[in-house]
């Protein structure tokens, strides 16, 4: 496998998501909640993109400084660490003058180590570019053995700090999303922490005569994709959550109003509406197909019958079915029977028609359940057949 894989999936996924917040992010950027999710997701992309190997190579071939590429992605890495600890405190805290005191510290405190490990990078005497070994190989350089110390310090502060403040808050949590996204957060900083100790091992090694970079190069990358991972998915989690199961209800909502609408469309207006293409948002078209059915029920009540409504119902109740099916069977058996009448030119109220319309839409779920069984007519077949003597009764 190219060893650009495991960088290249995190990175597509997270431009993705910062793809699709931007739209939020212009809407919404005075909103400090979403300038801070959108500077993390900025910042983890940016890490993510900027750490292959051959971006790496680029960097520093283009700009001509050796080991230029390691300072850059320190430098990232520190203030995405810094923008997870202030996005934690922002979650943790309500909004009041301490909490934004606390989170200006925090940039502060980053913004200087940043500018320390790009002192320190400038002082040191790197000429050879290191790709995968840089750590170790420049561990007992003067300058750059503290740079390195720098970045790894600034990184196990943020994931002892932050993995402190979630595991003393996180029983106080009753959201389900939330409480998921601070998990993935724990799990991302426990791999940090791997990836922390494997570095220190290996640096220590070098101090004192020995070899170890096999910790560094081999097993301390997979921690750090691990680590960087769940902390962008448990930041990301909790505020996509949410949205994405508000959008599948949606649709399956209006995927089962589908065989509703399409029976009611023969009674819609018959002036031109607004149309709402495929393309807008999916509560504006499942609002527009929720009014479109209401609509054409209206039309229909005066051949709606209150009294096959009721017979319908108490059919499919004897012979077992629950409340809630009763009512959509004998709402398609209404509004079919309706549907005939309507085509047979009868516009008239048959008796008490206009009862039955409140009882189709009483509740939002009765308008679903009916459009579930049209999407069925089979299953009408038996109580149709368990309604005709009645209905010779009745029409007698």
């Amino acid at each position: 496998m190219s060893p650009h894989i495991p960088y290249l999936l995190p990175a597509v996924l997270l431009v993705l998501a910062l793809a699709l917040k931007a739209p939020t992010f212009l809407r919404a950027w005075q909103d400090s909640d979403v300038r801070a999710t959108t500077l993390l997701l900025l910042l983890a992309a940016a890490v993510f993109v900027s750490v292959p190997p051959a971006v790496i190579h680029r960097v520093n071939t283009v700009t001509g400084v050796p080991n230029l590429a390691a300072v850059w992605v320190y430098s990232l890495l520190t203030a995405f660490c810094g923008s997870c600890l202030a996005m934690v405190v922002t979650w943790r805290e309500k909004p009041s003058r301490r909490r934004s005191r606390i989170i200006r510290r925090i940039w502060a405190l980053y913004a200087a180590v940043i500018a320390a490990l790009w002192a320190t990078f400038l002082l040191a005497d790197v000429p050879d570019e290191r790709i995968y070994d840089l750590d170790t190989y420049y561990a007992t350089e003067p300058w750059m053995r503290e740079h390195i110390l720098l970045y790894l310090t600034a990184h196990t502060v943020s994931a002892l700090v932050a993995a402190y403040l979630i595991w003393t808050w996180i029983s106080q949590v009753r959201g389900a999303w939330l409480r998921t996204g601070l998990v993935f957060l724990q799990a991302g900083y426990a791999f940090g922490l791997v990836f922390d100790v494997a570095k220190y091992c290996a640096v220590g090694a070098r101090w004192t005569g020995n070899d170890l970079d096999w910790l560094s190069t081999r097993l301390a990358p997979p921690f750090a994709i691990l680590d960087a991972s769940l902390v962008a998915v448990g930041f990301i989690l909790p505020q996509a959550g949410p949205r994405l199961q508000k959008w599948a209800r949606d649709r399956a909502g209006f995927s089962r109003l589908r065989s509703l609408e399409r029976a009611l469309r023969e009674v819609g207006p018959s002036t031109a509406r607004a149309r709402v293409g495929v393309l807008a948002p999916l509560d504006l078209r499942l609002l527009q197909r929720r009014q479109r059915i209401h609509d054409g029920l209206l039309r229909l009540a005066p051949v709606l019958d209150a009294g096959l409504w009721q017979r319908a119902h108490d059919t499919a109740r004897a012979i077992g079915h629950p409340e809630r099916t009763a009512r959509g069977i004998a709402g398609a058996i209404t509004v079919d029977a309706a549907l005939t009448a309507w085509r047979a030119g009868q516009r008239q109220a048959v008796a008490p028609g206009a009862g039955a319309l409140p009882r189709l839409g009483a509740e939002e779920g009765d308008i679903e359940a009916v459009s579930r069984v049209l999407h069925r007519p089979r299953t009408l077949d038996p109580i149709r057949e368990r309604m005709a003597p009645q209905e010779t009764r009745a029409h007698a």
